[in-house]
């Protein structure tokens, strides 16, 4: 798949508005009247206000404008949508929540609610996947089903403004960025030896009810105990279950450490739940060769 090419918000302030326009079409899904509308407040200071504007364009339009903006977003998992092909931003986002690659179990959990969704409101259910887990979309569906079709339309379009967000900041390149992206990351003290735990195996585990787990990354702590790079960034953390593991044995040993054998702790793992996507989680390991805790941290 061929990655959309970044453009400079300067460029796109200078450009014609057929450019513009092409270049934004589907920064909203098929709806390309949004950018068209949007075009004529140029220039913007920063790609804060061209959203802004977007979502004021959204804003203005008339109820049945609103109702197709909706009803052009696809049915999560739907192997008939995706024959038939689905634009490169929405395929990228379901695949990035593993969407193209259900168990049995998951598949026929989002037809039923695919099928309930529909019947009871007239449009698809649309959520921001990158800001969930297979498990917490499936938690949304069901906790948006009893709503009423006014609130279940204006959470769409809500929804629908936070892909765009997405779209946007992956897009365009500017001073200023759009407040999308969240962080998890951890460290590891040896409170035995009261220092960081260097060269200690990480592996961050995302957790399913209906499938198989999914390895995230798998890393090393460095000097500090900590990792080069966040667990998760640069995007949002996905709302789910994860579990951290932590394989502590050979680090101890390496240190000399009175050990048993086998090792009373070998491999750790802590499991915790991420519920705000563009916030900073932070899960350190305290750990000695008899015992560990940890704690939230931010």
């Amino acid at each position: 798949m061929t990655a959309t090419p970044r453009r400079t918000l300067s460029d796109l302030n200078a450009c014609s508005t057929d450019d513009f326009v092409t270049a934004l079409a589907n920064i909203f899904e098929y709806s390309p009247w949004i950018a068209e509308q949007a075009a004529s407040a140029r220039p913007f200071a920063g790609v804060t206000q061209l959203f802004e504007e977007m979502k004021a364009v959204v804003a203005r339009a008339p109820g049945e404008l609103r109702l197709a903006l909706i009803k052009a977003h696809p049915d999560l998992a739907s192997k008939t949508q995706r024959a038939a092909g689905l634009t490169t931003e929405s395929n990228a986002e379901q695949n990035s929540v593993g969407l193209d690659r259900l168990s049995d179990a998951e598949y026929e959990a989002f037809e039923r609610v695919n099928n309930a969704y529909r019947a009871k409101f007239g449009f698809p259910y649309v959520v921001c996947v990158r800001r969930h887990s297979k498990d917490s979309i499936l938690r949304d569906f069901e906790r948006r089903l009893p709503n009423d079709a006014t609130t279940e339309a204006a959470a769409s379009i809500e929804e629908i403004s936070r892909i765009a967000a997405l779209r946007l900041d992956q897009m365009v390149v500017s001073d200023d960025r759009l407040p999308v992206h969240g962080r998890l990351s951890t460290h590891v003290l040896d409170t035995h030896g009261g220092r960081p735990a260097a060269g200690i195996p990480v592996e961050l585990v995302e957790l399913s009810a209906l499938g198989g787990n999914r390895v995230v990354t798998r890393t090393l702590t460095n000097e500090d105990g900590r990792t080069d790079q966040p667990l998760i960034g640069g995007r949002p953390v996905p709302i789910g279950a994860y579990e951290l593991r932590f394989n502590v044995a050979d680090y101890f040993v390496s240190r000399h450490a009175a050990m048993s054998d086998p090792p009373f702790l070998d491999s750790i793992p802590l499991r915790f739940s991420v519920a705000d996507p563009e916030g900073h989680l932070h899960v350190p390991l305290l750990v000695t060769p008899w015992s560990y805790a940890t704690y939230r941290g931010s």
